[in-house]
């Protein structure tokens, strides 16, 4: 059967094969293959794998097959897994129940199954769930090598965005000093830090900032990551001026936070603006709400690079701005 793989040379495969599951992207249900001196590692979602790993079709043997929620159902729910939580994505609520309890009668692994019960909302950006079966909606989802303690019902945490947080760790170099203006439960400032940065990581969210001291020091990073619970901008107020690198992950808003990045620049500063605009211009915004704000300021601004990071709604996306601060 031609699944989406992975190729690398074999001997790149083991390194390859532990990225991959550590990000949750290898499909397990199908067979490492092997032909010569290359490896075809299958992956359950080619769209994910980091642009310096080549995804290719390749035929693959399917292993002896699990038990999964559609087997029990006869139709296929929607749910995304952060940790040993499942989240449904059901409205009716007797389907809920019912995929709930094929949820945890399959071979999916999870402890907990909830349903969405409220959109995002507030602002710490959290939402409400429905308790469907298991209990207790605190978890620890593992990515890329890394660990994040954290309650899905007190902070906002994405699963779905670990290769963009993998991406942006991956440009940071040792001795950088890194600003995380929106910090949560430290998903950027963790990886950042394990490179060798030093990361000033603010959060509002008493919850936020409290899991993000402990996901540092169960990291090994604690002493790289200062934990700051507090309003960003009442920290930018008193800022030093010298990061290299500044991370904005706060879509729909983060225009009204620039002011503050500027605060926080070094002399060049990379800042990672994260943006939700409709697909027609969805990079134009950032870029001239940028320009705006440095308008008058000592700084030029340029873009650096502009990326999708993945679908939001129809006609929407959820991008990244790279800009560039010169003082």
């Amino acid at each position: 059967m031609e699944r989406p793989c992975v190729r690398v040379a074999r001997t790149e495969g083991e390194a390859t094969r532990s990225r991959l599951a550590e990000a949750d992207l290898l499909d397990r249900r199908h067979r490492i293959d092997v032909e010569g001196d290359q490896i075809y590692l299958p992956v359950s979602d080619p769209t994910a794998v980091p642009d310096d790993l080549a995804v290719v079709t390749h035929p693959v043997e399917a292993r002896d097959r699990q038990t999964s929620p559609a087997d029990l159902l006869g139709w296929e729910p929607t749910y995304e897994r952060v940790g040993s939580v499942v989240v449904l994505d059901e409205d009716d609520p007797d389907r809920a129940s019912e995929a709930a309890a094929a949820v945890m009668s399959s071979d999916v692994p999870c402890e907990t199954v909830v349903g969405r019960a409220s959109k995002v909302t507030g602002e710490f950006r959290t939402r409400e769930f429905d308790l469907l079966a298991g209990d207790g909606t605190e978890t620890v989802h593992r990515e890329y090598g890394h660990e994040f303690l954290l309650d899905i019902a007190a902070v906002y945490f994405s699963p779905r965005l670990a290769t963009e947080r993998h991406r942006v760790a991956e440009q940071t170099d040792e001795g950088d000093r890194v600003v995380d203006m929106f910090a949560g439960v430290g998903p950027f400032a963790v990886p950042i830090a394990a490179r060798g940065a030093r990361v000033l990581a603010v959060d509002k969210n008493p919850a936020a900032a409290r899991y993000c001291r402990e996901n540092g020091r169960r990291n090994g990073v604690a002493d790289r990551v200062e934990v700051r619970e507090a309003d960003v901008r009442d920290v930018a107020a008193d800022a030093d001026g010298v990061a290299d690198r500044v991370v904005m992950n706060l879509p729909h808003s983060a225009h009204e936070f620039l002011p503050a990045a500027v605060a926080f620049a070094g002399e060049d500063c990379t800042v990672h603006y994260y943006d939700i605009q409709a697909e027609d211009d969805p990079f134009g915004p950032a870029r001239r709400a940028a320009e705006a704000v440095v308008e008058e300021t000592a700084y030029g601004v340029s873009v650096v690079d502009e990326r999708v990071v993945r679908s939001y709604a129809p006609h929407e996306l959820n991008v990244r701005v790279d800009l560039r601060l010169r003082r």
